[in-house]
């Protein structure tokens, strides 16, 4: 049995965390200059990125459309 650790598990869900971001920036109405911008920050920062993306993202939950 494989014991990935809570380590591997952590990365795991960065990684999805970091999919998930990269493909609703690419889906967002963003300029494509906010675009890149954005998918190299989620990049270059794994951890980093996906939290600023979240909170200040052209999705940003004060800036998302209530319903």
């Amino acid at each position: 049995m494989t014991n990935i650790g809570y380590h591997g598990l952590w990365g795991l869900l960065i990684l999805a965390g970091d999919i998930w971001a990269i493909v609703s920036v690419l889906q967002s109405s963003a300029s494509n200059e906010k675009k890149l911008i954005w998918i190299v920050a989620v990049v270059l920062l794994p951890l980093l990125g996906l939290i600023l993306w979240f909170f200040l993202g052209p999705g940003a939950p004060g800036q998302r459309s209530r319903l």
